[in-house]
């Protein structure tokens, strides 16, 4: 697992005084930068092997401006040329879950416009951040 800590600002509320729900996605799209960062992946358009296929989010509780979040990140299936990667929002005083997201990221060859196999030192690497998802 991997955790990184976002502070909501004022900008990411919406008129009811809690985190709108497309920030949301910003959070987990900053996790998972972190996430590949940690697995020796550089975010370089250039050079990039992945494509985001699929992106969920399910609100469990509300968040709110100058809220300090924890978003833990891990991996919970590893297929062929996919993986998922999931994530969990938490109140980082409280412990209280906010959100629970995931994404589906697909091994890509941009040159080429297919997906490929994921090669195998990346599936060692996801396996070891590879997790039940929580309920």
């Amino acid at each position: 697992m991997r955790d990184i800590e976002v502070n909501v600002r004022f900008c990411e509320t919406d008129a009811l005084g809690h985190v709108n729900n497309t920030s949301y996605f910003i959070y987990l799209e900053e996790a998972r930068i972190k996430f590949f960062e940690s697995l020796g992946y550089k975010m370089d358009a250039n050079n990039w092997n992945f494509i985001l296929a699929s992106a969920h989010c399910d609100f469990i509780n509300q968040g709110y401006f100058n809220q300090l979040l924890t978003i833990t990140t891990y991996v919970t299936e590893i297929g062929n040329k996919s993986f998922e990667i999931s994530h969990d929002i938490l109140c980082s005083q409280t412990k209280q879950l906010i959100a629970k997201g995931k994404a589906v990221m697909v091994y890509f060859n941009f040159d080429e416009q297919k997906s490929e196999k994921l090669p195998e030192v990346l599936r060692e690497n996801l396996s070891l951040y590879i997790q039940a998802p929580s309920l």
